[in-house]
């Protein structure tokens, strides 16, 4: 069952953000790994910026979440993650796709350069992977993060909404 999650479940969602987030060790720059992964303050302030989380049950309990965030025009996917024994059983997609039915606009995602796994998922979803120069604009302008992360990131816009707008141009 796919339910937008409630503040009751703020520390079920930082476990699973820091446990899904295991994948990214060693693969990742080790000067951008820390632990945990995500700090609860960070998680905390995510949400505070408008970072609206959904969640798959499982059994009873959270499987997996997924965030939402509009910003100015366009709407991003942010902190998607599933439990590491949850995984490979569609709850990523499941999640992706309840999110793409509540944006509106340009719909894009932020992940790491070297995080192929990530990128090969959404391109399955129909996103494709913007330029470098048009990555470092979009992260400037919608994404509040470090230069490093800015560096070491990709950025995927869904095609079909894309090709729709000139916003992202």
């Amino acid at each position: 069952m796919i339910r937008r999650c409630e503040e009751r479940d703020f520390e079920m969602i930082w476990d699973i953000i820091n446990d899904g987030a295991r994948a990214y060790k060693g693969v990742i720059p080790a000067d951008c790994w820390t632990e945990p992964y995500m700090s609860r303050e960070k998680l905390r302030h995510e949400i505070e910026e408008g970072v609206v989380f959904w969640g798959c049950e499982e059994f009873g309990t959270l499987a997996g979440v997924m965030g939402i965030q509009m910003v100015r025009e366009v709407t991003l996917i942010r902190h998607a993650y599933v439990r590491s024994n949850s995984q490979k059983r569609g709850i990523g997609g499941r999640l992706l796709s309840r999110l793409l039915g509540l944006a509106s606009g340009p719909v894009l995602i932020g992940t790491w350069t070297d995080a192929a796994w990530a990128i090969r998922f959404y391109e399955k979803y129909g996103f494709e992977v913007v330029g470098p120069e048009e990555k470092d604009r979009l992260l400037g302008k919608y994404w509040d993060i470090p230069e490093r992360q800015i560096e070491t990131s990709v950025v995927l816009a869904e095609a079909k909404r894309r090709e729709k707008t000139s916003l992202l141009r």
